[in-house]
């Protein structure tokens, strides 16, 4: 029977160098493996301060992840890349890489697939497969950086799957690349992502990190919210709201709501002045998204003009509003539309 390789993405510096001294090797070759793969180089072959034969060795039992590129899509509009990584087990996530006026950001995936069925998502259909490893977590952000050849400084996990349904593996993956030894990420230019459970923001206030939280709001009340995220039908608005008071009374760190505006459904002025008054006085901020259309769905983007005036109501209000710039609209950069179309393509949906 063939043995598992080892990832060494999942193991700390300490344990690499115990598992290269049962290899029989020092533990400064440890430490070389350990500088390349947090400059990006997952490949062994390429790393070319190691003995030929240790290379095979290494490669014969361990892994730097498991992933491989499978497509890249780079925006002709903005430059925007989008990655569609083929896992160890043969499943398939993506990933996007954005760059603004203050350097690189990088979206990940914290699952394959999705079992929180928001109904306006590319992912909700598929369902959930598994969870993401600590070492496939890394292996989307390091083989993006071995990409480019340029520093990474944002990193937000609001790509496929919901980030607090795989918590621990989170936690662990974003203490990582906190390491100074490591990708040396300041937890506040961390973002993760979330749907809305609760019980879950409430426990990360308390792990003593300042990251940012980004809420899925997308309505005003319960009503609507319970008719596009069966999350809702768990933990109602004021819940969810006082649980982000919380954590932004913990962590000193706003909390931006995300909210995808949808034709005739959320979008109009009453619901903005809705949001308003249960937003006011919180520390806070709201992105306004223009819906991503996706097949299979009846939502439709907002026009522009509401969007301007579901904004201004927002504003007038003193609510701090911003509306989110859409970035690989020519390349499907929206969550989940390439992994869709890719298995829709392979006959696996």
């Amino acid at each position: 029977m063939k043995t598992k390789k080892l990832d060494l993405l999942e193991m700390s510096l300490e344990d690499m160098i115990k598992a290269f001294e049962e290899l029989g090797f020092e533990a400064y070759r440890a430490r070389q493996v350990y500088k390349w793969l947090y400059s990006g180089q997952l490949d062994f072959e390429e790393m070319s301060n190691l003995p030929k034969d240790m290379r095979k060795i290494l490669t014969d039992n361990f892994i730097n992840g498991g992933l491989t590129v499978t497509n890249r899509l780079v925006s002709k509009i903005d430059g925007t890349r989008k990655y569609l990584f083929e896992l160890s087990d043969g499943n398939i996530i993506e990933s996007v890489l954005m760059k603004y006026h203050y350097g690189y950001s990088v979206c990940l995936s914290t699952q394959v697939g999705c079992r929180m069925g928001c109904t306006f998502c590319a992912s909700a259909p598929l369902g959930l497969v598994r969870n993401l490893t600590v070492g496939e977590m890394l292996g989307q952000i390091l083989s993006i950086l071995n990409d480019i050849g340029e520093r990474i400084g944002h990193v937000v996990l609001m790509g496929i799957g919901e980030p607090f349904d795989n918590y621990d593996n989170v936690l662990a993956f974003l203490r990582r690349i906190s390491r100074e030894d490591t990708l040396n990420i300041s937890y506040r230019k961390m973002t993760v992502s979330t749907c809305g459970i609760v019980p879950r923001i409430l426990d990360f206030a308390d792990e003593g990190i300042p990251v940012n939280l980004s809420v899925s709001l997308h309505a005003p009340n319960d009503g609507i919210r319970q008719q596009t995220m069966p999350v809702a039908r768990r933990w109602s608005f004021d819940e969810l709201i006082q649980a982000c008071i919380k954590y932004s009374e913990i962590t000193s760190r706003r909390v931006t709501y995300e909210y995808a505006l949808i034709k005739n459904v959320n979008d109009a002025k009453e619901h903005a002045k809705i949001l308003a008054d249960r937003l006011k006085g919180t520390l806070c901020h709201v992105n306004l998204i223009p819906v991503n259309t996706v097949e299979g769905t009846n939502f439709d983007k907002s026009s522009k003009q509401r969007i301007k005036e579901f904004k201004h109501v927002l504003e007038k209000s003193k609510i701090p509003v911003t509306v989110r710039r859409e970035l690989g609209s020519d390349i499907m950069a929206a969550c989940g539309q390439l992994r869709r179309n890719t298995l829709i393509d392979n006959g696996k949906v």
